[in-house]
């Protein structure tokens, strides 16, 4: 299944790639309550890119004993059943998609979640503002693939940005990726690989094709069902000391 997995020469190309935020913005016209939500709700929740965050845990307005990131939420049906089911930790949704925030605020206004505060825009610009090795895990599920090999350079798991996320989790802490593009997952662990910050925690086959417990499922992984195609689930476990990265 990772048999396409990218060569050396092209692992060392990643620290020239682009830094523009690629794919949809906005999909189909919000719902009234939705457009409601995103003007009223979002601006309480949002985190401002340009604020250095000396410690994730104050972002929340009860005590949280860790903090937990998630990038590109999609539907949000992971992040707030995590949320829901952990109310004593505190997670950070990012998602440029508007269509995705405005779901997500939904659920927290039904629910009364105190617990998520969100980002709508590229997660580079929080990771960048968050200090070394604070988060407890880093959730990636079911990023943009871009198929095409002239794209691979958008995709959001480069070499650049998986030092990043090394940085901010904590000794012991943990990078979570699903994908149902095997290409993906090739080209990530292709990378990690050559990192001496994460290290890949699978023992054995069944590990990297069997979810994590507590898993909800999310739409994007029932569509890949449906097409035929089989997700796997990659889990990384940062090493003690600071992450060496190209990225400052």
């Amino acid at each position: 299944m990772m048999s396409d997995q990218p060569r050396v020469s092209e692992i060392e190309a990643d620290p020239h790639e682009e830094r523009t935020l690629y794919g949809r913005r906005k999909g189909k016209k919000l719902r009234v309550r939705q457009s409601h939500l995103v003007s009223d709700l979002l601006p309480s929740l949002a985190l401002d890119p340009a604020v250095q965050i000396a410690d994730p845990r104050d972002l929340f307005p009860a005590a949280v004993d860790a903090v937990r990131m998630e990038i590109g939420f999609g539907g949000a049906e992971h992040l707030v059943a995590e949320a829901a089911r952990q109310p004593g930790i505190g997670f950070i949704g990012c998602e440029p998609f508007v269509n995705g925030v405005a779901k997500l605020l939904v659920q927290i206004d039904e629910r009364g979640l105190q617990n998520i505060r969100v980002h709508h825009g590229d997660a580079r610009q929080i990771l960048q503002r968050l200090p070394d090795g604070r988060l407890d895990r880093v959730d990636v599920l079911y990023p943009d693939p871009w198929p095409k090999w002239r794209q691979r350079k958008r995709r959001f798991l480069s070499t650049d940005n998986l030092y990043e996320i090394a940085r901010v989790l904590r000794p012991g802490g943990v990078l979570r990726v699903a994908t149902d593009i095997d290409d993906y997952a090739g080209w990530v662990l292709a990378r990690v690989a050559h990192m001496d910050e994460l290290s890949w925690s699978a023992r054995a086959a069944g590990d990297w094709l069997t979810p994590w417990p507590h898993w909800p499922g999310t739409r994007y992984e029932a569509k890949a069902y449906r097409e035929g195609r089989a997700p796997v689930y990659l889990e990384f476990t940062r090493s003690g000391g600071a992450a060496s990265g190209s990225t400052p």
